[in-house]
């Protein structure tokens, strides 16, 4: 690469980072870290746990943003000094360095982009983790197939990224997979990128369950709920709630299968169900259990609040459709969105928890519908 074309590409990485600053207001994000500095060396701060915690929460979130905007400016500007710096140099240290300043670039490139996709998660939830549930939908025990392979695909996925899962529940069909999963992935912004793959999941195959090799067309859906803070203030009065307690059901541990330690909790003003039974004991259960109802809850009533606004504004319709997404195994591969339109041939990749791509083309097709709207 010549210099004039690593002097375009810096140009390329600032003219970035520059829309990045101006979007997430650099200023504005300094003022808040200084107020919600002081304001955690108050020393009265724990008298108000609740308090306390939003303050340390909230100056960790925009800590973080800001070191990481700094981080990068810094970064431009050291590969920058390392191109002057070569081009000073004799033929094959200067060779040298331009190749350590141009994986940095691609580097910082990379960078650029996910932070270019974490600030238009600006929702009030974005923020949160994530409480994921898949339900296998028609198509019999290939659904059922299919839903297992996305739990192991979300799975992945997370660890993939270095984010901490935590499965909570798993209700498994007869012949093969999975009635249903639900799991948790607390890591920030985890709500932010996963509420993008809510909705129906399409997976067309020759079935492996058909021993005429049939091809099969099944569904699984897909649900994404912010995961409930302490601070959030969603009460349940126990008369809205029904209890169930019965045995735990699948492989497991010795305390599974022997005791009734799984619980069913049924919002009766909702109607809303949270099973769990991967838990220890039949209170640990009903703890899991109750914070994801809230957490559907809470999100319930979100919706309710901007269903209302769009009817008062004369817009009802749906923001997503019915089949968000389809893998193709047979009689060719693809998975393709199909409301971003992105696509990838290689399945097995996709499969194996290689989402970035479709979750970053969904947060930008999300946030030009928005800006559209």
């Amino acid at each position: 690469m010549a210099a004039l074309d690593f002097n375009a590409e810096i140009k390329k990485l600032r003219t970035t980072y520059s829309a990045i600053e101006e979007v997430s207001d650099v200023a504005a994000l300094e003022r808040a870290v200084k107020e919600l500095s002081e304001a955690a060396a108050a020393p009265s701060l724990w008298d108000n746990p609740e308090q306390a915690q939003r303050v340390t929460s909230a100056l960790s979130h925009k800590q973080a943003e800001l070191n990481r905007l700094r981080a990068l400016a810094s970064r431009i500007d050291d590969v920058e000094v390392m191109i002057e710096l070569a081009d000073a140099e004799d033929d094959a240290t200067r060779a040298e360095l331009y190749a350590d300043a141009e994986e940095e670039i691609t580097a910082i490139g990379a960078k650029l982009q996910e932070l270019e996709v974490l600030v238009l998660l600006s929702g009030e939830y974005d923020e949160r983790s994530a409480v994921v549930t898949i339900r296998s939908g028609a198509g019999g025990v290939d659904a059922a197939d299919f839903a297992e392979m996305l739990l192991r695909m979300y799975l992945r996925w997370a660890e993939k990224n270095g984010y901490p899962t935590k499965v909570l529940d798993t209700s498994w069909a007869e012949e093969a997979g999975l009635k249903s999963a639900t799991f948790e992935v607390n890591a920030p912004y985890a709500y932010g990128r996963l509420s993008v793959e809510a909705g129906t999941h399409r997976l067309v195959r020759i079935s492996p369950f058909d021993n005429q090799g049939r091809r099969q067309t099944s569904f699984a859906a897909v649900e994404v709920i912010p995961l409930i803070e302490q601070t959030d203030s969603i009460d349940i009065p126990d008369s809205e709630l029904k209890v169930d307690v019965f045995r735990s059901s699948g492989p497991g541990g010795q305390s599974v299968n022997t005791t009734d330690s799984a619980v069913r909790l049924t919002h009766i003003p909702t109607g809303i169900v949270v099973s769990m039974q991967n838990e220890k004991s039949q209170l640990q259960n009903r703890a899991a259990a109750l914070r994801v109802l809230q957490s559907r809850l809470l999100l319930l009533r979100k919706e309710q609040e901007d269903a209302k606004k769009k009817e008062l504004a004369g817009d009802i319709k749906a923001s997503w459709g019915d089949q968000m997404r389809s893998y193709v195994l047979h009689p060719y591969q693809m998975v393709k969105d199909l409301r971003t339109g992105y696509e990838e041939g290689n399945t097995a990749n996709v499969l194996d928890g290689g989402l970035n791509a479709f979750i970053d083309a969904g947060i930008r097709w999300r946030a030009a519908a928005a800006r559209a709207e």
